[in-house]
């Protein structure tokens, strides 16, 4: 399994409404720095009064030599302010757990000030989030 396996999984399974930054691990912890620090700005200006304004860039796609723009985007841009946003976290093991946490943006920061380490561990994750998931537990398809 990789982040892009946790990507398609999150997309099928989510139910929430927010914004989301994925962080996957295969160890034990997750360094506080996975976030960079725009990603961090981001979440807390939709998550808030300030909001974020982003343009949706047209997708190329190559055939030979010429660039075509087919790849069809949903619209031009969005506008989004007081939206949740959070960081979500997988902790996997082989054919043992995939255990997802929901972590608000704000809780994130709080984790990250109450602790002296450089990277937080899944019991830190399952304190600060708002809901938790196994993602080794099928669901029903829609």
């Amino acid at each position: 399994m990789r982040e892009k396996d946790f990507q398609t999984q999150f997309g099928k399974r989510n139910k929430i409404h927010g914004v989301f930054e994925l962080k996957f691990t295969k160890g034990k912890s997750i360094p506080f720095n996975a976030l960079a620090v725009h990603q961090e700005d981001a979440l807390l200006r939709v998550s808030g009064e300030i909001g974020l304004y982003h343009k949706i860039t047209d997708q190329p796609v190559f055939a030979g030599n010429k660039m075509r723009f087919q790849r069809k985007k949903p619209f031009d841009c969005f506008n989004l302010f007081y939206i949740s946003a959070y960081v979500v976290a997988m902790f996997w093991e082989a054919r043992k757990k995939k255990n997802v946490y929901y972590i608000s943006i704000r809780a994130f920061r709080l984790m990250r000030q109450r602790t002296r380490r450089k990277s937080f561990t899944e019991d830190m994750a399952k304190k600060y989030s708002i809901k938790t998931e196994d993602y080794t537990v099928k669901t029903k398809t829609m």
